[in-house]
């Protein structure tokens, strides 16, 4: 689900909070060591979020946020901003010459620069969390 967030609008955050969760406390956030990803650059987005991209050639940005059950991907394109809702359950990284993140037949791919490489602890605690959450759901053999 992508939402245009550019404006504050009261019918977001319940919806926002029933799809991913709720935020996690500042207690919490510190205790993790932080919830969201510092920014990076977006390499390329599947033709359904092409609306998303800028047509000029500036540089489009985007940073995640960590949910209870999900996560949340701010996408700035110039002055707008929009969010992508992710359940864990959808959720899907692939890590090749980028990394990308696959949900909901959407998919974005984000530069390997130093930016990037920045957010390593952050990726490998969010994988922690998918696995964690996959992991309540496992079938007995």
């Amino acid at each position: 689900m992508v939402l245009d967030t550019t404006y504050y609008n009261k019918e977001h955050k319940p919806i926002i909070d029933q799809f991913v969760g709720e935020s996690y406390s500042l207690w919490d956030a510190i205790r993790r060591g932080g919830v969201g990803s510092k920014r990076m650059i977006v390499e390329k987005l599947s033709p359904n979020l092409d609306h998303i991209t800028n047509t000029t050639s500036d540089i489009n940005y985007a940073n995640i946020e960590l949910r209870k059950r999900g996560v949340l991907i701010h996408i700035t394109k110039g002055l707008k901003n929009y969010t992508w809702a992710i359940p864990f359950y959808q959720l899907v990284f692939y890590k090749t010459n980028f990394t990308s993140i696959h949900a909901q037949g959407k998919f974005i791919h984000f530069k390997n620069s130093k930016m990037f490489k920045e957010n390593k602890s952050f990726f490998k605690s969010l994988m922690n969390e998918k696995i964690e959450f996959d992991q309540q759901y496992t079938l007995p053999y």
